[in-house]
């Protein structure tokens, strides 16, 4: 599973890449009201799954993604994005108008900023995810 990088890169790796996806969601669920969002969450989470691919390499990578495809990320960031703006149109409003709900017992309310940043959120992720991947896969010629 070791292919590259040293022990203190791959402990360090193993270490900090729950904490970064932890920080990462933080970033994304506060990011409507105060600073953060989708955008910088999903840089923060690629930048976790990027530091797991220098140190283990793009196979176990992707076994981390459970088979998951960084191209899918990407396509369904932009379907949650396109999603976020219906809502808006069932209660008569105009295009882009954010919608919140309340739910009941729980102090959180949903919104569609949220579902907007949890799609772009994705769609970052998958971006970086497959540049990075791409980049590394070419210099697949190793013994």
């Amino acid at each position: 599973m070791v292919k590259s990088g040293t022990i203190i890169l791959n402990t360090a790796a193993r270490l900090l890449m729950p904490l970064q996806l932890l920080f990462s969601i933080f970033l994304l669920l506060r990011g409507h009201d105060e600073p953060g969002g989708g955008f910088i969450a999903g840089l923060v989470a690629a930048g976790a799954f990027t530091l797991y691919l220098f140190a283990f390499g793009v196979s176990a990578t992707k076994e981390v993604l459970r088979m998951l495809d960084p191209r899918d990320l990407i396509g369904m960031g932009l379907l949650l994005g396109m999603i976020s703006v219906v809502p808006a149109w069932f209660v008569g409003e105009a295009f882009l108008t954010a919608q919140w709900w309340e739910i009941p017992g729980i102090d959180f309310k949903a919104s569609t900023p949220l579902i907007f940043d949890i799609g772009v959120y994705l769609a970052v992720l998958g971006s970086v995810l497959t540049m990075v991947m791409t980049l590394m896969e070419v210099d697949k010629d190793e013994p």
